[in-house]
């Protein structure tokens, strides 16, 4: 569909709550299309639907390893496994990366874009990947969260 700008720390929708989706219609795949036009367009691995200006909770990974990206409709943590502490960063806040203590391992649920419930068990950066963009989806940014921020070097 099209490449939408992506929202820069400041702006109050970030700092939103996003709304549950009751139905998937034709508008959440245009959002899904916009997430994923949106995020091809950059070097992320992540992109929430507030991200794009919509306050609706979808979220886009892509780790770019050759699997297939994953689109989650209202995902909700369901567990937690440990605490592990590694750098970040966030294509609303560029030029700048944080320390931040994740799980070390999640349970995740949500729909696809089928309606269908599915459930993802990630550790490492998937398991980052699925707190960061939730996170979005409730108004939190990873700066929030993070005991150091630091410019990155050109």
């Amino acid at each position: 569909m099209a490449v939408r700008e992506i929202l820069r720390f400041g702006n109050v929708k970030l700092k939103r709550v996003s709304r549950k989706i009751d139905i998937i219609d034709e508008e959440v795949f245009n959002i899904v299309q916009d997430l994923k036009d949106t995020l091809y367009s950059t070097t992320g691995i992540g992109l929430a639907a507030p991200q794009i200006g919509i306050l609706k909770r979808v979220i886009l990974i892509d780790l770019r390893d050759g699997e297939e990206p994953i689109v989650l409709i209202n995902p909700l943590i369901v567990a937690k496994i440990g605490k592990e502490e590694s750098i970040e960063g966030c294509l609303s806040y560029p030029g700048y990366e944080g320390k931040v203590i994740r799980p070390k391992k999640v349970t995740v649920q949500g729909l696809n874009t089928k309606g269908e419930k599915v459930e993802y068990i990630a550790e490492g950066v998937l398991a980052k990947a699925f707190c960061h963009e939730i996170d979005h989806l409730d108004g939190i940014l990873y700066i929030d969260r993070a005991k150091k921020i630091y410019k990155i070097e050109e």
